[in-house]
């Protein structure tokens, strides 16, 4: 009883403090022609990190302009607190980021700035299956930004898991990158 109670509190404060995430980091929806809206939020951004190099000899180097997605937490946490087990939350977080890769070809395939974009990035400890997406991951070569993302997801998984295991707190953040040409040949909608 004492876990629901804090599980609502904590809730209660991170819809709150929500909006101000999205104004001061600046990030945007993809606008629709339809009422779905995908359940994550996107902004240009330079990638910081270490040069990378994708499956198809693709190098993201610092500075290359990328699309950043963030899963929309709120969203999602509304979506998967009433599922019961770890996999059937992992089941409809997979499915709401395929709906979702559609649009934001869509979008990256019609932007302005198309051509100087390389990819699209996250970083997330939800990595299991992303490969079946078409996400290539990364680990996070820095020990400090890291353990700031670590940090930053805690909340995140006190909200969403059932019972908390050694497990769920040491998964590692890394990065999920998608070539611009892997997005939009993969999920260009007819």
């Amino acid at each position: 009883m004492m876990l629901v109670k804090m599980r609502l509190y904590f809730f209660s404060i991170w819809t709150v403090l929500d909006p101000l995430y999205y104004f001061f980091t600046r990030l945007t929806y993809i606008h629709t022609d339809d009422d779905h809206q995908p359940i994550f939020r996107i902004r240009l951004t330079r990638y910081r990190g270490f040069p990378l190099e994708l499956s198809d000899g693709t190098i993201i180097h610092k500075n290359d302009l990328m699309i950043k997605i963030h899963l929309h937490n709120v969203r999602l946490l509304k979506d998967i607190v009433k599922i019961d087990g770890e996999t059937r939350k992992a089941r409809v977080i997979y499915k709401k980021v395929l709906e979702g890769l559609p649009y934001l070809a869509d979008y990256l395939s019609k932007h302005p700035r198309e051509k100087e974009i390389k990819g699209i990035v996250g970083i997330t400890t939800l990595n299991k299956g992303c490969e079946r997406l078409g996400f290539e991951t990364f680990s996070l070569r820095n020990k400090w930004y890291a353990l700031m993302k670590r940090l930053v997801f805690i909340p995140m998984y006190l909200l969403s898991v059932n019972q908390l295991t050694k497990n769920t707190l040491n998964r590692p953040p890394k990065y999920l990158i998608m070539t611009k040409e892997a997005l939009i040949t993969r999920y260009t909608k007819e």
